[in-house]
């Protein structure tokens, strides 16, 4: 299976917060994969791909954050000009929505990963795996 869990949290947005999260999580021997933060307000939204999301999920839970687990794909992306836009333009012309999309590239700079969230991962994964990119499993994901 590709798909790769994401941990989202919904947090106050004030000083603190994502210290908290970040605390929490490294406590529990957990570590962030990928990170994103969106501002709403007076709240905010983290979102993770973490190299233990159950784990990252129960302690964020025990802890009293509003937490929830989202299946999004993480694609190898060309670390060069209009890498993005290859994966991107295939999943529109496809009829693909992507709901939000986070991006890093490999410590050693050896790649570039795009973790998306689509309306329908199956046929993400059937157009993307027929223009030959390549999808991330769990476990390269917890390997970076």
């Amino acid at each position: 299976m590709s798909e790769i869990k994401q941990i989202s949290l919904f947090v106050e947005n004030r000083p603190g917060r994502t210290a908290k999260v970040a605390k929490t999580l490294s406590d529990a021997g957990v570590n962030i994969r990928a990170l994103t933060i969106a501002e709403a307000g007076d709240f905010g939204v983290i979102r993770m791909v973490l190299d233990d999301p159950d784990k990252g999920y129960k302690v964020l839970k025990e802890s009293a954050f509003t937490v929830s687990m989202t299946d999004v794909l993480a694609v190898e992306m060309k670390d060069i000009p209009g890498g993005l836009y290859e994966i991107v333009n295939t999943l529109g012309q496809n009829e693909i929505n992507v709901d939000y999309a986070y991006a890093f590239v490999t410590a050693k700079a050896e790649r570039a990963m795009l973790i998306l969230r689509v309306d329908d991962i199956a046929r993400a994964k059937q157009v993307l795996g027929e223009k030959m990119v390549k999808i991330a499993t769990k476990e390269e994901i917890q390997s970076i």
